[in-house]
């Protein structure tokens, strides 16, 4: 539910910016069979912290925002 006026974080739009190494080796792998074993990476042993992930939404001015309820 987008809020009008604003645009959502596209999946793997950080991993896009800041080259992750394993996001470009899944760019160059989409479709084939190597693909979801590469993914397993992104799932299981993500090389970027949380902390980084969120300071990178508040750089590119996302709001993280919630219901009240």
């Amino acid at each position: 539910m987008s809020i009008l006026g604003y645009v959502e974080y596209r999946t793997r739009e950080f991993c896009n910016d800041v080259e992750c190494p394993v996001q470009l080796e899944l760019n160059l792998k989409d479709g084939s069979p190597e693909y979801e074993k590469v993914r397993q990476t992104c799932r299981t042993g993500c090389r970027y912290t949380a902390w980084r992930f969120h300071h990178w939404l508040i750089e590119k001015g996302y709001l993280i925002i919630r219901p009240e309820n």
